[in-house]
C-alpha cells in the first residue's frame, strides 16, 4: 500500500552521465539508491533527463518529505555518505541541495 504524504520539501540531485556503462547506473539507482533513500522517509518524485542544452545538469532526480528533520537525518547518515559515494562513482558534476516543496519544475 503507497503511504500518502504531504511533502513540505524536496531533495534535488543533479549530476550528469557519462557515456561508459550506463547499465551499473541503472542498477545501482533501482535495486540501491531509490529502495534505501525511500527507507529513510523519503520519497521518490520526480526525475527529468535534459535532451539538450548544456546550462543544465543531464539528470536531476527529485525526492519528497514531510518535514526537513527527515531530510536532515538521511543527509547525516552513514547509509546516505555510501550511497553518495557509490552515485559519485556512476556520474559526474554531482550536486545536491534542499528546497521547499512546490509543484511544477524547480532548479
Amino acid at each position: 500500500m503507497t503511504k500518502q504524504i504531504v511533502p513540505r520539501y524536496k531533495l534535488m540531485l543533479f549530476y550528469d552521465l557519462p557515456a561508459a556503462d550506463p547499465e551499473k547506473y541503472y542498477n545501482f539507482v533501482m535495486t540501491e539508491l531509490v529502495p534505501s533513500v525511500q527507507s529513510m522517509g523519503l520519497y521518490m518524485f520526480r526525475v527529468y533527463h535534459t535532451l539538450w542544452g548544456n546550462d543544465c545538469p543531464l539528470r536531476q532526480a527529485e525526492f519528497v518529505a514531510e518535514d526537513l528533520a527527515t531530510i536532515q537525518a538521511a543527509l547525516d547518515s552513514e547509509r546516505w555518505k555510501e550511497l553518495e559515494v557509490k552515485l559519485a562513482e556512476h556520474t559526474t558534476n554531482y550536486r545536491r541541495k534542499i528546497v521547499k516543496f512546490r509543484p511544477g519544475f524547480q532548479f
